[in-house]
């Protein structure tokens, strides 16, 4: 066989055509349960999570196959929407990896939660009295709560069973107001400022925590992207989206200096909603909006595109251009500039596009909550939750015809994951009912001990490869990091040792691939930066 085709036949093998088929599995938690449950395309329950206490949104699937899981913490001092204060890593088996508590007087993690490589990054809420929200130039119903907007953190887990928090922004430091000059952070014009937050751009935030609408932002949903080194979140009551550079320090990420794009915390693309920065423009996100997301960037369908679930909600109406009637999954499509590393605009306009790049109206839709995403195969999965929905279902791509579901799960928030999925293979032994899937056989995929040998295992600065027990030419050597992109490779060589410096690298688990005339061979390793 001919070695490049061969090298092509297994990489489009293993990345695409195993995802063509409706083929992977569904993970959610159904609202007000304490079991997470993963699901297969036959609808069969495979595994589950039984644990003590309820979640209260958001569970992830870990790529080495352990679940992360926000859960509701029994000494909460606040409360609001999506409450949880506290997070959890559970292990295949249910036994607890780390727990980590955010919840006191000040502050409480709520609603959604994002994977950064092995780290985890919370939403949470932070305290402002009244009269730091007033002298700050707010000019609306404070209540006698104050008011409580939202910040993340992000947690890296200690190894000794909790985590420690390793970064942080918060809305807070990136406020605006045109009302008062004496007070702090005042400019003559909002419009010029789009890169920060009017303080009085909501005024009548309904419900939340405390009462007067505590819960100011109601930030449901967030995303990260490695490849940016972004943040994407959601905001329901200001009906925008917005992204964030977490390529900064905590001390840049409070300032408008610093990181990849020179502009520290400070919003670098917001979307939806113009008016929010007094710009003109239709409001695109009529109302409720959850789950930002970027859509895979692997040669999918829409890559890189922008995602959110836009609800719609009670009272939207169909008429206007931008007026929808249901709940829909609209794609954007940024304007990023590479070069520049920053999202581009023309002066006096609002941030592009003017609407939507691509729309899909849902046959379920909710007025709150929900998730949607785009498979490798350009199908869409949608979970609409809430009044009236609560199902997780999958369309075709194309002809939005449904082809996988309506499965009636009940959850706030659930995703697909596909059979290549690290942590699914790595749950292998562990799946009740693993026929839907195609996993890689010893045939092409091989993982034997005595093929090859990596030390040290773990390692703090760099590794050895021994290969002389494969005893064929090499044709490649690739190392993917977690995420699936590559940071070595190298092509033919025939020595029996390798070194590689870690040096300048991610501290997580990496994989070696090494390719030869007639198998792919494979082994993992930690680097412990």
């Amino acid at each position: 066989m001919n070695k490049q085709f061969f090298f092509f036949l297994f990489y489009i093998s293993h990345f695409y055509l195993s995802a063509q088929s409706f083929d992977g599995f569904a993970l959610f938690n159904s609202s007000g349960s304490s079991t997470t449950k993963l699901i297969d395309k036959n609808l069969n329950i495979v595994h589950e999570w039984n644990t003590t206490t309820d979640c209260n949104y958001t569970v992830l699937l870990k790529k080495n196959g352990n679940l992360v899981r926000g859960t509701k913490y029994s000494g909460n001092i606040l409360n609001g929407a999506a409450d949880g204060g506290r997070v959890q890593e559970l292990a295949p088996d249910g036994s607890i990896v780390w727990d980590f508590i955010y919840s006191d007087a000040n502050h409480l993690s709520h609603h959604d939660m994002t994977l950064i490589g092995d780290n985890v990054l919370l939403t949470a809420w932070e305290v402002k009295s009244a009269a730091e929200v007033s002298a700050a130039g707010y000019t609306g119903n404070i209540g006698n709560a104050g008011k409580w907007p939202t910040h993340f953190i992000e947690l890296e887990p200690d190894g000794n069973g909790s985590a420690n928090i390793v970064w942080e922004w918060h809305i807070w430091d990136h406020l605006c107001q045109d009302v008062d000059p004496n007070k702090p952070n005042y400019v003559t014009n909002i419009s010029e400022h789009p890169h920060l937050i009017d303080i009085n751009m909501i005024q009548n935030s309904g419900g939340g925590p405390g009462g007067g609408g505590g819960d100011w932002f109601h930030v449901n949903g967030v995303d990260y992207n490695e490849e940016l080194d972004q943040i994407v979140f959601s905001s329901r009551f200001s009906s925008e989206i917005y992204i964030i550079d977490h390529s900064t320090t905590t001390q840049e990420a409070a300032g408008s200096t610093g990181g990849n794009s020179g502009m520290g915390g400070d919003i670098l693309y917001r979307w939806g909603n113009p008016s929010n920065y007094g710009m003109p423009g239709a409001q695109i996100i009529t109302s409720a909006v959850h789950d930002s997301r970027w859509i895979e960037n692997d040669g999918r369908p829409n890559g890189g595109f922008l995602q959110i679930f836009n609800n719609c909600g009670n009272g939207c109406t169909g008429g206007g251009p931008n007026s929808q009637a249901n709940s829909t999954i609209d794609g954007i499509e940024t304007p990023w500039d590479p070069l520049t590393k920053t999202y581009t605009r023309n002066a006096g306009q609002p941030f592009g596009p003017s609407s939507y790049t691509t729309r899909y109206e849902c046959q379920y839709s909710s007025g709150g909550q929900s998730a949607s995403n785009r498979m490798s195969n350009g199908n869409i999965f949608v979970n609409a939750s809430g009044s009236g929905a609560g199902v997780m279902y999958e369309v075709d791509g194309i002809t939005e015809q449904i082809v996988w579901g309506p499965y009636p799960s009940d959850s706030q928030k659930g995703f697909r994951y596909e059979c290549d999925y690290p942590g699914i293979i790595a749950l292998k032994n562990w799946l009740s009912d693993t026929t839907t899937c195609s996993f890689p056989s010893n045939d092409n995929f091989i993982d034997e001990e005595k093929k090859f040998i990596i030390y040290p295992n773990p390692s703090s600065y760099d590794i050895n490869i021994d290969l002389a027990l494969l005893n064929q030419q090499i044709e490649g050597l690739f190392i993917y990091d977690m995420f699936g992109k590559i940071v070595f490779s190298q092509e033919h060589f025939l020595n029996n040792n390798f070194s590689f410096t870690l040096d300048g690298l991610k501290r997580g688990i990496y994989t070696i691939n090494i390719l030869t005339s007639s198998n792919l061979y494979t082994k993992h390793f930690s680097y412990l930066k």
